[in-house]
């Protein structure tokens, strides 16, 4: 049964905490079932690209969190259902307030946004008040409301060199991407310390083995990579940026340093090449992300069925996260 209590989190509420646990009929055709579903309910169906494929064959669109939440708000749709984690269906209802936002699961968060609590990072930021913030977009809606302005991995080289030199800089959470943003401007800032669990396992001792074993994959790595890893990196991007690179390029095997759920789309896009997961330190299917994998076809079922758990946000909250969102879209049109 669904759990009644709600979940205060700093100006995001969420009615009916975890997931509806209902069991489902293992007889029914569950794709065919959502699909009955997103007709007869007027919902939208995103998935991340680091959902289980089975998830992804299902959505109406695959991709980037925000991404994912701006295609959702062009469309006519009365429920949003976010097939990620929990920062996401927030920016969902950050921009789509009049929608309906629900997820399969709640447990599924973010190891970034979890290690960048906002009341901690508010008094953070106090120690700097000469300090324009910049928060990368895996973070919540409170620590949205407290930046300046927010970046995909996609624009955030982008939107740094756009502000004045002079200007004083907290980058959050992430504070791989953070340092490679240093590293590629030139530019010192504040970093918190942050990290994502999967990006930060990839093993540099096991990725240099792989590159003797296969001497024409090219290395593909997302810049929540430690440093280590993405020295060897022949493209450093954002998960689409990666997705394009790999369909585009001219080679025939790649190395893909991030989340591995992105590997189904790609070889969809291109059967004819090959794409070999890089792996981390531990023996353990640490390139898969515990949150993400949390949501499943069942869960998935039950949250459309029931249309829970749903996202509520204060307005207050919502309209101050939104802000530095439009001042990052602003800044980066044309940007790709």
């Amino acid at each position: 049964m669904p759990v009644s209590t709600d979940l205060d989190i700093l100006g995001s509420r969420v009615e009916n905490v975890g997931f509806v646990d209902h069991a489902v009929d293992p007889a029914l055709d569950l794709y065919k079932e959502i699909d009955l579903l997103k007709k007869r309910k007027n919902a939208i169906l995103l998935a991340h690209y680091y959902q289980e494929p089975a998830i992804q064959d299902v959505a109406d669109f695959i991709g980037d969190s925000l991404g994912l939440s701006r295609q959702a708000a062009e469309t006519s749709a009365d429920i949003i259902v976010f097939a990620g984690v929990h920062f996401m269906a927030e920016t969902a209802k950050i921009l789509c307030p009049e929608k309906k936002v629900i997820l399969p699961d709640l447990n599924a968060g973010c190891s970034l946004a979890d290690t960048c609590p906002a009341d901690e990072f508010r008094e953070f930021c106090d120690q700097y008040p000469d300090h324009l913030v910049m928060s990368y977009i895996n973070c919540s809606a409170a620590v949205k409301a407290r930046s300046d302005i927010i970046c995909t991995s996609t624009n955030a080289e982008h939107l740094l060199r756009m502000i004045p030199e002079p200007q004083p800089v907290i980058f959050a959470p992430d504070r791989n991407l953070g340092r490679w943003l240093e590293r590629k401007t030139g530019r010192r800032m504040k970093i918190w310390d942050g990290v994502c669990i999967v990006h930060e396992t990839f093993s540099e001792r096991k990725l240099l083995a792989l590159k003797i074993e296969f001497p024409a994959a090219k290395v593909l790595a997302h810049p929540e990579c430690e440093e280590a890893v993405l020295r060897h990196a022949d493209f450093v991007g954002s998960t689409s940026a990666i997705r394009r690179f790999a369909r585009e390029d001219q080679g025939h095997s790649f190395i893909i340093a991030t989340e591995e759920g992105i590997l189904h789309q790609m070889r969809k896009d291109s059967p004819h090449k090959r794409f070999i997961p890089a792996p981390p330190e531990s023996g353990c299917n640490c390139s898969q992300c515990p949150h993400m994998r949390l949501n499943t076809l069942e869960k998935l079922y039950n949250c459309m069925e029931y249309e829970l758990p749903e996202i509520h946000m204060e307005e207050s909250v919502r309209v101050r996260a939104l802000r530095p969102i439009e001042r990052m879209i602003e800044m980066s049109t044309g940007v790709s």
